[in-house]
């Protein structure tokens, strides 16, 4: 067995199967912060997916994208607690 076997029958299907779980929990979740959570599960998922195909594929570039596609996840996940934290800073003022 070697490494592109691997990546093509056991880590991509893998990785594409959790895929399909998270998208489930992002269109059923009881909450936004649960659907926001599989939001960014999704996106560490694709990140994942790019870096295991660069592997495979030998071509570095792909990397650069998966980085690029990490920061906007993180930033995506910083702007939702700031939209989190300030909707329960106004909750709290208006309850006074």
């Amino acid at each position: 067995m070697n490494l592109p076997f691997i990546i093509y029958y056991f880590i991509l299907p893998v990785l594409s199967l959790a895929m399909l779980c998270a998208f489930i929990r992002l269109l059923r979740g009881p909450s936004l912060p649960d659907r926001v959570v599989a939001l960014d599960l999704m996106a560490t998922l694709v990140i994942g997916i790019v870096a295991v195909y660069s592997i495979a594929t030998g071509r570095s570039a792909y990397l650069d994208v998966a980085i690029i596609l990490a920061l906007i996840a993180f930033l995506g996940t910083v702007a939702f607690t700031y939209y989190l934290q300030r909707g329960k800073n106004q909750q709290r003022d208006t309850n006074q």
